[in-house]
């Protein structure tokens, strides 16, 4: 499948031109970032490495990734720049870091629903273990920033209707194999908060909204990469739910430079909730969107939602103020409709 190189250059570009990152707070600085192959980790390291040409940042960029061979094939192009180095390892076994470490992006995580089902100890393990690890690292560097990347989904299941806010947190039961994911990151935004309070390291919280652009990978099994799938190969999107949960989304470069913000202007021991708000919409009704953008048609094969691994029913419309008063703004703008064009002429195969 052909990439169209003009819109991952154009999504570089723009999180280069975001003039409310303060940048000149990451001259000379060393980063590490985990899930660096993930959709936002690659987006961060290819703008990351842009902005430091454009802008003599003179940066250093730590990349933790499980597959040294597999990540040199996915940085190829930006190698040779001299600003990335790779460690291969994980989170739950971390390797030896040398040098200094003056900022932490931490993203490793499990990411498919299924799989916080049929591997759901692991999912604990990476989540729990691996932020512990990286929290002692940021401890042991005395790092200026560390983010760690939470999510949306620690919120529960708010009621309809409500602005959700930073100071509220969800209900869940433990006895729910798939909450395994959401609890787990409740733990790490403890342990951010126990590190900041206790040890004086400068942790912060990211919490994602479902995040999607170029770069997602054809395979990918979450719903947005799936509805990319149907519009490129003109098959009927079809719903195993009825698809009324109601969620905002957020355009990777979005995502990129929200994190950023919160990186080097979040206060420490707080979350933020990232989200472009005029995305609120059903699945539903994104899949009637999407589809009638693309010309095909939505289909509903309605199965049992905890077998597949599916959340149940939410709302989580999220309020972005807090996000907001630190200077962030999307950047691209996107409807929904262009977010997916975006996505789709920019799919890796």
């Amino acid at each position: 499948m052909a990439v169209n190189r003009n819109i991952i250059r154009e999504d570089i570009e723009c999180v280069s031109n975001a003039e409310f990152i303060p940048w000149d707070k990451m001259k000379g600085a060393a980063i590490l970032i985990t899930g660096a192959t993930g959709l936002i980790g690659t987006t961060m390291i290819h703008s990351l490495n842009h902005a430091n040409k454009t802008k003599t940042l003179n940066l250093k960029i730590i990349a933790l990734v499980r597959d040294e061979k597999k990540a040199k094939k996915h940085f190829k192009d930006i190698l040779d720049d001299g600003m990335l180095r790779l460690t291969e390892g994980t989170v739950e076994k971390l390797p030896e870091v040398d040098g200094p470490i003056d900022f932490i992006i931490h993203g490793a995580s499990q990411t498919a629903s299924k799989e916080f089902i049929r591997h759901a100890v692991e999912t604990i393990e990476t989540s729990v273990f691996g932020t512990f690890n990286l929290l002692k690292l940021a401890k042991e560097k005395s790092v200026k920033g560390f983010v760690y990347l939470s999510s949306m989904e620690v919120y529960g299941y708010p009621e309809r209707g409500h602005k959700v806010t930073e100071d509220e947190i969800g209900s869940m039961t433990p006895l729910d194999l798939r909450n395994s994911y959401p609890i787990s990151k409740i733990i790490c935004e403890s342990m951010c908060c126990a590190f900041a309070k206790e040890y004086g390291v400068p942790a912060t919280i990211c919490r994602l909204t479902q995040t999607f652009g170029p770069g997602v990978n054809c395979n990918d099994a979450r719903i947005f990469a799936y509805f990319g799938r149907c519009i490129n190969e003109k098959k009927n999107i079809v719903l195993k739910t009825k698809g009324e949960t109601e969620r905002c989304y957020l355009y990777t470069t979005d995502a990129v430079t929200a994190i950023l913000m919160i990186l080097l202007k979040g206060i420490s021991g707080n979350a933020y909730n990232a989200a472009d708000e005029n995305t609120y919409c059903s699945i539903a009704e994104m899949a009637e969107r999407i589809a009638a953008d693309g010309g095909i048609q939505v289909e509903y094969d309605i199965q049992n939602e905890a077998v597949n691994g599916f959340p149940q029913t939410l709302y989580m419309n999220l309020d972005t103020n807090a996000l907001k008063q630190l200077g962030w703004e999307p950047q691209g703008g996107y409807s929904i409709s262009e977010m997916y064009q975006r996505m789709i002429d920019g799919t890796v195969s």
